[in-house]
């Protein structure tokens, strides 16, 4: 089963500073029949305004991905962990226990990122940060999982999920294959460019719900940029 979720659909919020659109239940946006998708509980798609962003706040037992698509983000934590994330690098926070965190574009230029929350297999333990560049080039034509639970993703940044989280940038005109599993849930949004998923044509930033497909073969109708969850 393929869904596509356009990006005009989407839940949608405009605080000024930050401006939002959600692909599944998140704040103001409450929809019971779009809560989660397996263990991905939420993807936002955040443009946050320059020299803007959000202070310090709780989160537990959650796994957070932070991918970022234009511009960068700068991290603060209550473990004294700090960093700037920019284009092209991704960020991880395991909330485990509870973690106090800001994030702020701290740049002249407005910040474009996923926020993708994925539900961790155990509550508890030591939260955690870190942040790893994966540059675009090394993705060329393929999927790169940039965050895992599983211990063979060895160059993937880690996370205490049955889950894992790839890119990929794709030439107009070139394929990718993914395999899922038909017991799992997969969830992909190209970032930009327009795709071809499965035969469903999607847009930049529309949202694709896959379940009970053995695989997946994504079709680049332009450059494009992906980022896929595949998800228990």
């Amino acid at each position: 089963m393929i869904e596509l979720r356009p990006f005009n659909k989407l839940g949608s919020a405009d605080h000024g500073w930050l401006k939002a659109k959600h692909h599944f239940s998140f704040g103001s946006y409450n929809n019971p029949a779009n809560i989660s998708h397996g263990s991905l509980r939420v993807w936002n798609d955040d443009e946050i305004a320059p020299n803007t962003g959000f202070p310090a706040h709780p989160h537990a037992n959650m796994e957070i991905i932070t991918y970022v698509r234009e511009g960068a983000i700068t991290h603060q934590d209550s473990l004294g962990n700090e960093g700037r994330t920019e284009a092209g690098d991704v960020q991880v926070m395991s909330a485990g226990s509870g973690i106090r965190h800001s994030e702020y574009n701290l740049e002249p230029v407005t910040t474009k990122i996923f926020q993708i929350w994925i539900v961790p297999t155990q509550a508890g333990g030591q939260p955690t940060w870190g942040a790893k560049p994966f540059p675009k080039a090394n993705r060329s034509g393929k999927f790169v999982t940039i965050a895992s639970g599983f211990k063979a993703d060895n160059d993937a940044l880690p996370i205490r999920a049955d889950a894992r989280v790839l890119a990929t940038t794709l030439k107009a005109g070139e394929t990718a294959e993914y395999a899922i599993g038909e017991k799992r849930y997969g969830y992909l949004v190209p970032a930009t460019g327009s795709v071809e998923i499965n035969g469903v044509r999607v847009k930049a930033r529309d949202g694709v719900a896959v379940q009970k497909e053995a695989s997946v073969k994504i079709t680049a109708l332009e450059d494009s940029e992906l980022v896929l969850v595949d998800a228990a």
